[in-house]
């Protein structure tokens, strides 16, 4: 404390006015300048014993930024005094506060990138293998035309399946990033519904599926129309492929006040009870589902809407079919 420049020039200042002050009144009496001198060392004593204090308690905020630089952030410094002290020890204690959960974001950030990376790889690896087996194959002069087509059918198989996973690895990115900037106009639900279900209708042709579209032309909602069919398109491809030749796919819409709904529901295989909370988890593959699943549709479809004010939910029971409620909300102003 006393190698501190600012205290040692008030320390000096201090001293000069208590002789000052004493050999002032000295003039008028000794009496007075004894007790002029009595209370202005009381003074400069009190000032030294408030100036340790506030030293020792500036000693014990730097220990405690030191500990949260350390990555310590479980100490409280609160008080529930008054004064500026108490005031700064509060602001770090919110600071604190606000570091800690940017840190428990982070690790949860890099834990899920991490298991994404993981995911990615193993989802990678097997279509990789494959294609490596099959260009060894092709280069054996013996293998018959026959073969060597259907060897290059099935890699290029594995080649679309690993573009698709890709393209839709770096959509689920800029989703999670927030680089996307869904639109904010009027879609039409029964636009929409045409939209999402054009690229499976041959599917649904060939597995002798029927499609039933139930509401009015004119229920709509505040979204942007190419991700929302995106999100419906990966819901429609997961009744297609859980629902068996000859089911039914039944679709129905409509608004009220509050939100615009859009309801899905198939007569396939249904979802275990035990993977319904899992279903939009990425990767996720529950006990129906089939070998090509990779996981990653319902996911999509959770990010896409759930990212345009909207929620998605599923009610499903084995061998009686799944059911998806889509609900996009209004803004009230």
């Amino acid at each position: 404390m006393l190698r501190n420049k600012e205290f040692q020039i008030l320390l000096v200042i201090m001293i000069f006015i208590s002789i000052a002050a004493t050999a002032a009144t000295l003039y008028f009496s000794v009496e007075a300048a004894i007790i002029v001198a009595i209370t202005t060392i009381l003074l400069i004593v009190s000032t030294i014993a408030f100036t340790i204090w506030r030293y020792r308690e500036i000693r014990k905020l730097s220990s405690y930024l030191r500990k949260i630089s350390s990555g310590d952030y479980s100490l409280d410094v609160r008080d529930n005094k008054e004064g500026e002290l108490s005031i700064l020890k509060n602001d770090i204690y919110k600071v604190t506060l606000m570091l800690s959960e940017q840190r428990a974001v982070l690790m949860t950030d890099k834990s899920k990138l991490t298991d994404a990376i993981s995911d990615i790889s193993h989802q990678l690896k097997t279509p990789i293998t494959s294609m490596m087996v099959m260009s060894d194959l092709l280069s054996d002069s013996k293998l018959t035309a026959e073969k060597k087509k259907e060897f290059t059918r099935n890699i290029r198989v594995q080649l679309e399946r690993i573009e698709w996973l890709v393209s839709s690895l770096l959509k689920l990115s800029k989703i999670d990033a927030r680089t996307i900037q869904f639109k904010r106009d009027t879609v039409q639900v029964k636009q929409l519904i045409d939209k999402a279900v054009d690229p499976i209708r041959i599917p649904m042709d060939i597995q002798e599926q029927t499609l039933s579209i139930v509401g009015e032309e004119t229920v709509s909602f505040i979204g942007d129309l190419n991700w929302s069919a995106e999100a419906l398109l990966n819901i429609l491809k997961n009744c297609v492929e859980h629902t068996k030749s000859g089911g039914n796919i039944h679709i129905t819409f409509s608004e009220n006040a509050l939100f615009t709904e859009i309801i899905i529901r198939d007569n396939g295989v249904g979802i275990a009870k035990e993977d319904v909370p899992y279903i939009f988890k990425r990767f996720y593959k529950g006990k129906n589902a089939s070998d090509e699943s990779v996981g990653i549709g319902l996911a999509m479809a959770h990010s896409i809407i759930t990212s345009q004010n909207g929620t998605i939910e599923v009610q499903s029971e084995c061998n009686s079919g799944t059911t998806f409620n889509v609900k996009f909300y209004k803004q009230v102003i």
